[in-house]
This record gives structure tokens, sequence and C-alpha cells, in this order.
């Protein structure tokens, strides 16, 4: 059987993720059906959704070994330059759809199989290594602000917890659409990265000089009834996470008195990566990477991930 390198679940350890993945050898990748094709890969992003499944979080011990990983660039089976949308048809899930990496192998690898339709042109002078952050984390961001968040109608924009993939590619979206943006850190560091993205950075809780249209919320009950008081009446506050919490206190009152909008969203859909790839490419806007590490350290990288100190993407280069 012909087999690649790749990187995957070999178990579950909530307390120990990095003890789950294992580097080594898996079969080449076997389209399931003739829609789908192999994808040889270029580069590809790591998100939090990866270290939830070395935990076991969305995976089954009957689904091991899984290999990891969502985002990708690669080259489909004629050599063209592709970004692969991540979110697969799946009728066996309750959500009629999964992500790479949940019942289909993902990126990981040194080749992925997807449905063809999955595929989109990478726009002429994006760097793979920029693009193959943009199917996940930014794909999220640009959603809970234009289509769920409206941006278009507001003036500014809150961003919780940013530091984080979604959560920065949030700021640097925003800021890029002329948006008034704020973004709440804990760490000192993370805020000076903030404000030289163009926004204006704040500890969490701070008082805002403003209240704003869009709430980005990726953190949860830590940060929600700051967000609550951030809002301007009719604002959105858009939920995609909830990593330091999932059940906030809600002051229902504020709600209803200020006509707020709390909507959750997860990932986008074909068309809204396609937008977005444009939007990067037309203003010049390059993703926020922390690090670019060869697929070699990949070990590396999901520690670097799992420290917590990254700031941005953190980014696998297949290449080098």
């Amino acid at each position: 059987m012909p087999i690649m390198r790749a990187a995957f679940a070999s178990h579950f350890d909530d307390a120990d993720p990095l003890a789950a993945l294992t580097v080594g050898e898996r079969p080449e990748p076997t389209p399931p059906a003739d829609d789908w094709v192999t994808v040889q890969l270029r580069a590809t992003s790591l998100n939090h959704h990866d270290l939830w499944s070395l935990r076991g979080v969305g995976l089954t011990e009957a689904q091991l070994p899984m290999i990891l990983g969502c985002d990708a660039v690669g080259l489909d089976p004629e050599g063209r330059p592709v970004v692969v949308y991540p979110v697969v048809v799946t009728p066996g899930d309750p959500r009629g759809v999964s992500i790479l990496s949940e019942y289909f192998p993902g990126t990981l690898a040194e080749r992925v199989a997807v449905p063809r339709s999955n595929l989109i042109p990478l726009p002429d002078g994006m760097a793979a290594t920029d693009a193959a952050c943009l199917p996940t984390a930014w794909l999220t961001a640009w959603r809970m602000l234009t289509t769920k968040g409206r941006v278009a109608d507001a003036d500014s924009v809150l961003v919780q917890g940013a530091g984080g993939g979604v959560a920065t590619a949030a700021v640097a979206l925003a800021v890029a659409m002329g948006k008034r943006v704020y973004a709440t850190s804990r760490d000192a560091g993370k805020r000076d990265r903030i404000s030289a993205l163009g926004a204006t950075a704040l500890e969490p809780g701070a008082r805002l000089p403003e209240r704003v249209d869009v709430v980005i919320e990726t953190v949860g009950a830590a940060t929600f009834d700051h967000s609550l008081k951030s809002a301007a009446p009719m604002a959105r506050i858009v939920v995609s996470g909830a990593t330091a919490g999932h059940e906030p206190t809600v002051n229902l009152r504020r709600v209803f008195a200020m006509q707020l909008e709390i909507l959750g969203t997860s990932m986008g859909t074909p068309g809204e990566l396609y937008e977005l790839l444009a939007f990067c490419a037309d203003n010049e806007v390059r993703p926020v990477v922390d690090s670019v590490i060869p697929f070699s350290r990949v070990e590396d990288a999901f520690a670097r991930l799992h420290s917590g100190d990254a700031f941005g993407k953190i980014v696998i280069d297949h290449e080098a």
C-alpha cells in the first residue's frame, strides 16, 4: 500500500494533548467518490481545533488514527495552485457537514483527498503560506464581520481576546475595512502588536471611548458581560467560540432594552472564502503569521500552539 508522511491523532489525552500527536507513515488518500481529487500540499496552518482533536473532542476511538489539519494550499491534479475549502458534506453528522480531520483525513500530510468543488484558485501573487491561514480562522472572522455582523453598516468594532487566530484576523480585516477597531488582550505584548495592526488595544473589561456597532466574541463567559455593556443600541454581538467558558450570565434586560442581536456562527461558505481571498488580494491584506515552520518540525508547531504564546497563525511549510 502506498504511504506518505503525516501528523495524526493516535490516541486521546485531555491533560497533555501533545502526547497524543504522532508523526509517521499513513496510507495515501483514496478519493471516496468520482468527484473527489487528490491535492499535493504546499502549506497548511494549525488551529485550536487540532488540539481539541488530540484531546478527543469531536472524535471517537473508532476514528483513530485521524490525520489532523483543516487549512491547506496545494496543487490540484492538473498542477494548478488552489486553496482547499475544508467543509465537506457529511450525511452521518447531525450538522450535515464536517470539516477535514473530523470524518475525513485532514491536511497535515503530503496529500489530501477533497471534493473538486472544494478547490478555489489561489489568487495571483498570494503566497501559499499566507493563503493557508485563511480557510478556517480568517474565513470565520470574515463571516462574523460581513454576513453576520453586517459591518458595512457599522463604524466601530470591538474584538475580544485578540491574539488568537479568529480574533486577530477580525482585527486585521476590520482595520482594512476602515472601521474604528478596539481589541482586548490580557497580555501587554499582544496589546502592543494589536496596536501595530491599527486597532486601539485595551485590557479586558476596560471602558471603551464609545459603544460599538459590532462585537466579535470568541472568549465567552470571561468577556461576555463586557461585550454587552460595550454594545451600542441595535449592535450585533457575533459569537464563534467560548475558550473561557460557554455559559456566561446574560443580562436580558440589556439585550431587549438596547435591541441587541446575539448571533452564532462557524466557518463560512465557499463563496465567502472566494470573497475573502479576493479582498485580501485586492487590498494587499496579509494574514498575521506568528511563525512558519517546516513540516519536518511539525511537533514544534503544535508545541507553539499549545503554549498560548502565539500571535496570529502558525503555518506549516511542506516545501521547506
